[in-house]
């Protein structure tokens, strides 16, 4: 039997002794992709507008939404101008928000995770606050970088789950541990999401899009770096998985309508 295609958001970065411009995901979500939805991962390139959406929407089983350093261009969401030497990523942007509104749209299962969830968030017409940790009441919600992975990425705050949501049924529990590795968030939430839980400062970090006919569904925190020892984690990547197969098994549209 053939393996569904999940196609995971890269990021424009530059690499190499030249700082030649590569697209590019972390292993984290390859990983993800193969060992627990149990699919082919598939790299969707930040192309730009010469991104194909329904070229993709009409070939991969699932998507992913990758975290990064790059936030979104706040052009995007009326928001202000970033501080000088915030990292951006147009040609993502240009890819990945316009890929979230067709794949719920076409019902193909969206995982957005840290930045993918607020992409997910402006896609559908929210707003984010720039800098959670310049906010009153609000605490810095990144991590410092330092060579310790393990450091980096251990857990960081809690999470207060909604009761009955997607997540609260997954964790089996009102309240999470989760790892912290981001400035922006969300500030007004789209009209077509709902939360599923909060930091203990009000930041949104868990929302599910309402209504969708596919497994769509956005988290803040990286479910990719403990997959393999957290429980909650992996039954994140098994729940993706699961939608992945219903379509796959009969749901998918035919191309032409997606």
């Amino acid at each position: 039997m053939m393996k569904p295609l999940v196609g995971i958001s890269c990021c424009r970065k530059q690499f190499g002794s030249f700082g030649s411009p590569n697209h590019a995901a972390s292993d984290t979500y390859v990983r993800a992709v193969d060992r627990i939805v149990g699919a082919v991962p598939v790299l969707i390139p930040a192309n730009g507008e010469a991104a194909d959406i329904p070229s993709l929407l009409s070939r991969l089983d699932g998507i992913i939404l990758t975290g990064s350093r790059s936030n979104v261009r706040p052009e995007y969401y009326e928001g202000p101008p970033h501080a000088e030497g915030t990292p951006e990523d147009e040609a993502r942007d240009a890819v990945t928000l316009p890929l979230i509104r067709g794949a719920i749209a076409a019902g193909v299962p969206l995982l957005a995770i840290c930045r993918g969830l607020q992409e997910l968030n402006v896609a559908l017409g929210g707003s984010l606050h720039q800098r959670l940790q310049d906010l009153p009441g609000h605490f810095d919600h990144s991590t410092p970088m330092q060579p310790s992975a393990r450091m980096r990425t251990a857990k960081a705050h809690a999470v207060r789950l909604v009761p009955g949501g997607f997540v609260h049924r997954l964790a089996g529990t009102s309240e999470i541990a989760v790892n912290s590795l981001h400035n922006q968030g969300i500030d007004v939430l789209a009209p077509g999401l709902a939360a599923e839980g909060t930091a203990p400062d009000g930041t949104i970090e868990a929302v599910r899009v309402i209504g969708a006919s596919a497994f769509a569904y956005g988290v803040q925190w990286h479910p990719e770096y403990d997959f393999e020892t957290d429980r909650l984690s992996r039954r994140i990547f098994a729940a993706f998985g699961e939608a992945v197969c219903e379509r796959v098994a009969g749901t998918r549209l035919p191309a032409a309508a997606d």
